[in-house]
């Protein structure tokens, strides 16, 4: 059944009874479509806010996500409703980047993730959290060192 709409003056939308999303700390998964292959995914969130749980202040920080799936990936929106439900929650940085990590890790079982949070000025200063996981024998492949080329000049030779 879709909600119901409250009615609104002329001219404004109305608010719907209950909102079509909600923040939530569960992270939905799906299975990785090549899960024989190591590959990178980087998520960025460039909007996350807490509280400071000892002023009640805001925090606000960048978190960036980059993580080598193995049979599971995370699912776009449930990140973004998982982070939402942050919002009003007080929680020091370490904490928050910590328990990132950690229920990324539960919901999915990785190969690796590391999650970095760079939270903005607070008192003068600038605060970076940065914490890995590594599946146990996982190893990464050795990078592929490619030669530097001209520039293109869409001029043929």
């Amino acid at each position: 059944m879709p909600p119901t709409k409250t009615r609104a003056p002329a001219g404004q939308r109305a608010k719907p009874a209950t909102p079509p999303s909600a923040p939530s700390k569960q992270l939905h998964v799906f299975a990785n479509p090549a899960p024989g292959r190591d590959y990178l995914i980087r998520f960025e969130l460039a909007e996350f806010t807490c509280l400071c749980p000892l002023t009640g202040q805001p925090d606000f920080a960048h978190f960036r996500i980059e993580m080598v799936c193995d049979r599971l990936c995370v699912e776009l929106k449930s990140l973004k409703m998982y982070f939402w439900s942050y919002r009003d929650e007080g929680a020091f940085h370490e904490a928050v980047t910590n328990t990132v990590l950690d229920d990324i890790v539960a919901a999915t079982q990785p190969r690796f993730v590391r999650v970095s949070a760079r939270w903005n000025v607070r008192g003068g200063i600038y605060t970076t959290v940065v914490a890995e996981h590594r599946k146990k024998g996982w190893r990464p492949a050795a990078p592929v060192a490619l030669p530097d080329l001209e520039p293109a000049t869409g001029a043929a030779g």
